[in-house]
């Protein structure tokens, strides 16, 4: 009775094993099948690598300044004596580049992007990227973003039919994305198809940033980059800027402070020497001294300021970007893709699976229902 049931066992294990030589002659008995499959897929391979054109990407590598200069050690200390924190104080305070990609994320950095004007093929003036992406008459034809936007992109073109104004969809979109201000859905819609394709890519090791773009048209791909490249220096500058102008006004304060310190200590030292004309006591001539070495004290404090204000008034009107450029953009020549071989190989491929697929579908069903 055992050994039966391990005959059966063994049957069972041996009819669940594969057959490498079966799958070899059903492959070969459905060639014809098989051949066909792979071929309409080559067809259709073929098809979209003709249509769709080639894009390009064009770069720029930067080198972000940095550096931190704090107030000076000798003035810190006599102002720690004197009560003032000046600890704080710094003019050379930056954007880390790690936070880079971070300011793409800025509306108002999108929105200045998208309403630039940029020169492209169909356009005899410059126009802005909001009416190139949005303006059919400036596209090429691409068969991939057709089939994507009749696939994936389906629902947003039903809705875009159904509500023309966009008065429900703005609506979605502000319920959706309340984080984001004054943008519409359009501009979102622009906006997130630029991003995909805009990369600040930072290399903390190397200590450079690189800023690329991708897209159909290579001086179009050139003039992004560039124009990314001056907000991005306009929005650290200001954040410099920003930085710098609350330093003066600190300083200014510790200046004011320091002043009316100095002025009130000025004031004591010298109704004590009205009032002591002539020291005869030890005692007197030992508070003199103390009001004396306080009032040098504070006097050298105020003049540090005074001189810390004017410096901080420079440093104002003396900040300029903090980008080195070391590699500039320029019109690439040469295509990025699409990778045309690639994609023939992986229709190649997709079409003889789903060839085997379709000669061993009555097998996989068997399978199937013994495994249910």
């Amino acid at each position: 009775m055992e050994e039966r049931d391990k005959d059966i066992i063994t049957q069972n294990q041996a009819e669940d094993e594969i057959d490498l030589i079966e799958i070899a002659r059903k492959l070969w008995a459905g060639r014809k099948l098989i051949i066909r499959v792979t071929l309409v897929f080559v067809l259709l391979g073929f098809v979209i690598v003709l249509f769709t054109p080639n894009y390009y990407t064009a770069s720029s590598t930067m080198v972000p300044q940095t550096g931190d200069k704090k107030a000076s050690g000798s003035l810190s200390g006599l102002a720690a004596i004197a009560g003032i924190n000046i600890g704080a104080f710094s003019t050379s305070e930056v954007l880390a580049p790690i936070m880079y990609p971070i300011i793409l994320r800025n509306v108002n950095f999108q929105k200045q992007l998208i309403y630039s004007e940029y020169n492209i093929k169909k356009s005899a003036i410059p126009v802005t990227y909001y009416d190139y992406a949005s303006n059919k008459k400036y596209h090429q034809f691409n068969i991939r973003n057709t089939i994507k936007k009749y696939s994936t992109g389906l629902p947003t073109l039903v809705l875009k039919s159904l509500f023309p104004n966009n008065s429900l969809l703005e609506n979605v979109q502000s319920i959706e994305s309340k984080a984001i201000k004054n943008i519409t859905y359009s501009e979102n819609l622009i906006i997130k198809a630029l991003l995909e394709n805009l990369r600040v890519n930072v290399n903390e090791r190397g200590g450079y940033v690189t800023i690329s773009f991708t897209c159909f048209e290579p001086k179009l791909c050139a003039e992004i980059v560039l124009r990314t490249q001056t907000l991005l220096q306009e929005f650290l500058t200001e954040f410099k800027l920003e930085k710098v102008r609350s330093n003066l006004v600190f300083v200014e304060n510790s200046f004011n402070e320091a002043k009316q310190n100095f002025e009130t200590k000025q004031a004591e030292l010298a109704k004590f020497r009205d009032a002591n004309k002539s020291l005869t006591t030890a005692m007197a001539r030992t508070q003199e001294e103390k009001l004396t070495s306080e009032y040098n004290l504070l006097l050298s404090v105020y003049t540090e300021l005074a001189k810390q204000k004017e410096q901080a008034k420079i440093a104002v009107t003396e900040t300029t970007p903090i980008l080195t450029i070391i590699e500039p953009v320029k019109i690439p020549v040469d295509k990025s893709g699409p990778k045309r071989s690639l994609i023939l190989i992986g229709f190649v491929f997709t079409g003889f699976l789903i060839g085997s697929l379709c000669v061993f579908y009555s097998d996989i069903k068997y399978h199937f229902k013994r495994i249910i």
